[in-house]
């Protein structure tokens, strides 16, 4: 009993028609769980620090804290 010979003629395209379509699916997949997952939230974070962010405070409280040289704090 012999084996039989591979079947070399049209792999390629055979491999191909199975696994492009799965990969292409699972790369969506994986666009909209990163969209969801990691983008969405971020926004909302970001959007929500920025609702309750004044940066003249900031500014007046580095500016006491002496970090920067351009600008004495009121004190000096």
């Amino acid at each position: 009993m012999s084996l039989q010979k591979p079947l070399m003629r049209g792999l390629l395209a055979k491999r191909l028609r199975f696994h492009v379509p799965i990969a292409f699916a699972l790369s969506m997949l994986t666009a909209v769980g990163w969209k969801y997952g990691v983008t969405e939230p971020r926004k909302q974070a970001y959007a929500e620090f920025y609702k309750h962010y004044d940066a003249t405070k900031e500014f007046n409280a580095m500016r006491e804290a002496g970090i920067f040289e351009s600008v004495r704090p009121k004190g000096e």
